[in-house]
């Protein structure tokens, strides 16, 4: 299946059923202080699943765990983002696993992708986070239960997820994040630039703003 149909789908709508949870998730997380451009080198790896034209004149850096509900909620409002700005976005997904366990699931998730299928995995453990990780607690045969119906081989796919490189990028996604300061998820980054605070207008913003620059 094509990446790009998968990723953007008919996601434009969706953003705002998430619209009325904004009180909620600003209460919840802290404000962050407005940062400089961070080092890109360290926020693009090469290593990283990408989605989006390659040369794309803004690039979203999010740093994703799983189990984070409101990484879930997030997710429709990047895509609707991506659609609205068609051919002007890459997305550079980066792992975060801060909840225990969460780390087998990433492992998971990067093993499909070895068999091309991380979005379309990555979009059913989204929709599906009560049935696999009850409580923020990730079961990792619960999340294959959500991933049968893609088709994978799952031998390979529990093979390749104890690989040393499916390891290798899930170490270095955790150590590039704590050297950025990543304290939880998800976290974005626009062309290296962090975000004044935490919240769909404050990503809405950088990203408008990095799109206009282009446009200059």
């Amino acid at each position: 299946m094509n990446r790009k149909t998968v990723f953007v789908g008919a996601a434009v709508g969706l953003a705002l059923v998430f619209a009325g949870g904004m009180l909620a998730l600003r209460a919840n997380r802290p404000a962050e202080a407005t940062g400089p451009v961070l080092d890109r080198t360290v926020l693009e790896r090469s290593h990283s699943a990408t989605v989006g034209p390659a040369d794309a004149p803004v690039t979203i850096v999010e740093f994703i765990d799983p189990a984070c509900g409101t990484c879930a909620e997030f997710y429709p409002f990047v895509k609707s983002l991506m659609a609205a700005n068609n051919g002007k976005i890459r997305l550079i997904m980066r792992w975060a696993p801060f909840h225990p366990g969460s780390q087998d699931v990433v492992a998971m998730l990067e093993a499909a992708r070895n068999q091309d299928k991380l979005w379309p995995a990555l979009e059913a453990l989204l929709h599906s986070q009560e049935q696999w990780s009850p409580n923020h607690t990730p079961q990792v045969a619960a999340a294959w239960e959500q991933l049968k119906a893609l088709g994978l081989d799952r031998e390979k796919v529990f093979a390749d997820m104890a690989s040393a490189d499916v390891m290798g990028r899930i170490n270095q996604d955790i150590a590039d994040g704590q050297a950025v300061g990543v304290k939880a998820t998800p976290e974005f980054f626009v062309n290296g630039k962090p975000m004044p605070s935490f919240g769909y207008e404050q990503l809405r913003g950088l990203v408008d703003e990095a799109v206009a620059k282009t446009s200059k």
